[in-house]
């Protein structure tokens, strides 16, 4: 739970380019020299929040972890190609390239990528990593070299109370080099402030993280319904409910009432199957089965198999058979710290993991590993990409804003236009923090979820009747009110927040085609000031309406012992964006096509099947919920649906996008379309 001080959590960007959007910016400039000393600068790779102003001083790095990104070959034909494939109607649509043939037809050349690496290993750099595909280089360097290559000066910057490095001015390559480079990334501000984007239950209410050694309250049937409570076991008012309003607290007044539902417990595997309607699908044989779900994050949990089927066995479900991991081993994991240690992330993949295997019970599950939370996540996706391994990728993490470099989002793009072409699903979690001005003090979209070719996944607060059914949702938003002596606190709706679906419109990525006459003119703009808006659909986030996940938690990150066996309540972005991806696995199996880059598909059935969709809209009364801190006792009345800035509204929301998928209304139109 977080106050309402600005802060920076994870990440900083400016967002990539391209002719579905906007024309390309951020290109370096050139020197015109026949000088073989000349060089070439690349004003585009400095991230926004470098200025005088923020500047604190010359960087105490020893060593500094570098990317570059390299040209394609023919970067406005790959991002023609990636369209034309993606979007139905057109004469291209279904018709991907071979990870092969991608590779063949745009990625940099051989040549190109043995120049940079001659110069870069001439500098005095380590190279740690290269794709297949040869899009970007990452390498590690002495400070004082990756200076000297670079023609520049890495300073530290003070961002809402977090430091970061940074090049204190465009750094520059020799033009006989530059010729082949898109954008350069220094510094450690992309590994300092990537984090997942997962909230817990209760996070930063004093003794709020409630954990136990068996599944919380009184369980499901594999159908989704609840079972019965026996009397002897009944509830008080101030405990958990297993199903949305099974359980009712008294608190002071509040809209008009008196008596509010206890906050869930944590959602089961069961539950979100049947919330979802999903069953019917899987009671048809389609369960997911023929389909790869890729999940990146950073560094690998030891445990993540035993702890998963250790959970399906406690709730009678199927167990996790088909998961393949690959990336990082521990000896190659680096910039622990600066990450938030392999401590950090392994709840992350046990999010990802074990809701995606709930819902898509029999889909192939294929875990990536980084060994970094910097240039290692774009390995770990390369991985999946150069080789086809996976048919849809779920990425829970991101970071706060823009504001990294246009060069440089620009190069991360052009490894979601080689998703697109090659028929991958790329969705991304859209942030926990609402619209950011919680972290930096003015509303902004986050990137990756920005880049037109990706998924973009916000968040909802769920609520599940007794027998497993969906009842309603509101967009995920909670603000949090502390009850003392019989009052509030505060004026409702309180003044802690407690975490929010991400949003909003981007400040440098245009409206792609796929939004037009969805998203209202009153969010995007008009003509050619529109802009792109997220997110693009949403699920299960709020960690008041959470998911139980079970997790043996890593006790010593060094030689990652782990503890024993605990149950947690979780939610976050990070948990919507593995269950749309789930769904979108069964809903390919369901169509018997590969569904590749959905946006332009989901906005076309957005406007053609609408009943393909919850709509997402804001409630005629407040909904709110009874919360009480496991430890302290503390009660806390949370006001839902609070989205600051951004608003749910009839049709198209920027906390919610088109909504939330009715996955066999989904399945069938799209069926029916490609008929």
């Amino acid at each position: 739970m977080r106050s309402r001080s600005p802060r920076l959590k994870r990440g900083l960007t400016i967002a990539g380019m391209t002719t579905l959007s906007v024309a390309m910016v951020g290109l370096a400039s050139t020197t015109s020299s026949a000088d073989p000393g000349a060089r070439r600068s690349f004003p585009g790779s400095v991230p926004a929040f470098v200025s005088a102003a923020n500047d604190v001083g010359a960087s105490s790095d020893t060593t500094v972890e570098g990317e570059v990104y390299l040209d394609l070959q023919d970067e406005v034909g790959a991002q023609r190609l990636a369209t034309a494939v993606s979007t139905p109607g057109n004469a291209s649509y279904g018709k991907y390239l071979t990870p092969a043939q991608w590779i063949k037809r745009f990625a940099p050349t051989k040549a190109d990528l043995a120049s940079v690496k001659k110069y870069l290993k001439q500098s005095g750099m380590t190279i740690t990593a290269i794709p297949a595909s040869r899009e970007y280089v990452v390498f590690r360097g002495p400070a004082d070299e990756v200076d000297a290559a670079f023609g520049t000066a890495l300073h530290n910057y003070r961002i809402d109370g977090t430091t970061v490095s940074a090049p204190s001015k465009a750094p520059t390559l020799p033009v006989s080099v530059a010729g082949k480079v898109l954008g350069i990334s220094l510094g450690n501000a992309r590994s300092k402030l990537t984090r997942p984007s997962s909230v817990r239950q209760g996070e930063g209410v004093p003794g709020a993280q409630r954990s136990s050694t068996g599944v919380q309250g009184s369980g499901a049937t594999t159908s989704g319904a609840a079972k019965a409570t026996p009397r002897s076991q009944a509830a008080t008012t101030s405990q958990c409910s297993t199903y949305y309003g099974e359980y009712k607290a008294t608190m002071p007044s509040a809209y008009g009432r008196t008596k509010f539902p206890t906050f869930v417990c944590g959602y089961l595997p069961s539950q979100l199957r049947s919330a979802g309607n999903v069953d019917r699908l899987i009671n048809s044989g389609y369960d997911g089965s023929g389909v790869t779900v890729g999940i990146v994050d950073a560094y690998a949990s030891p445990t993540i198999v035993q702890d998963t089927n250790d959970y399906m066995r406690a709730v009678y479900e199927p167990l996790m058979s088909r998961f393949t991991q690959i990336g990082a081993k521990p000896a190659d994991f680096s910039d622990e710290a600066l990450c938030g240690y392999p401590s950090g992330w392994q709840t992350e993949e046990t999010i990802d993991v074990q809701s995606a295997h709930s819902v898509a019970p029999d889909a192939h599950i294929l875990y990536s590993g980084a060994f970094n939370c910097g240039g290692g996540m774009d390995i770990a996706l390369s991985a999946i990409l150069d080789h086809g391994r996976a048919d849809l990728v779920s990425n829970s993490y991101g970071y706060t804003g823009e504001a990294v470099g246009n060069d440089v989002i620009r190069g991360q793009q052009n490894i979601h236009i080689q998703a697109a072409g090659t028929g991958i699903g790329l969705y991304f979690s859209s942030g926990d923090d609402g619209d950011d001005t919680v972290d930096l003090g003015y509303p902004a979209a986050n990137w990756p979820a920005t880049s037109p070719y990706v998924t973009a996944v916000g968040g909802t607060s769920e609520a599940i009747n007794a027998r497993g059914g969906y009842k309603s949702e509101v967009g995920w938003g909670d603000q949090l009110d502390k009850v003392v002596n019989g009052k509030y606190s505060s004026p409702l709706p309180g003044d802690t927040y407690g975490g929010g679906a991400g949003g909003g419109v981007s400040t440098v990525i245009a409206e792609p085609e796929y939004q037009r006459g969805v998203v209202p003119t009153s969010l995007s703009g008009k003509g050619n000031k529109a802009s792109r808006v997220i997110p693009d659909v949403a699920d299960l986030a709020d960690p008041y309406t959470g998911f139980q996940i079970a997790i043996r938690p890593i006790t010593d990150d060094s030689t990652l012992a782990t503890g024993d066996l605990e149950y947690q309540t979780w939610g976050g972005t990070s948990l919507a964006s593995p269950i749309v991806a789930a769904k979108m696995a069964i809903t390919q199996q369901r169509t018997g096509q590969q569904l590749g880059f959905a946006n332009p598909a989901l906005y076309q059935q957005a406007k053609a099947h609408p009943g393909a969709f919850h709509d997402i809209v804001t409630p005629a009364a407040p909904q709110a919920l009874s919360y009480t801190s496991a430890k302290s006792g503390n009660l806390y009345l949370v006001t839902l649906n609070q989205g600051g800035t951004l608003k749910t509204r009839t049709g198209y929301d920027d906390i919610t996008g088109i909504g939330s998928l009715k996955t066999p209304n989904l399945a069938a139109a799209l069926g029916s379309s490609q008929d």
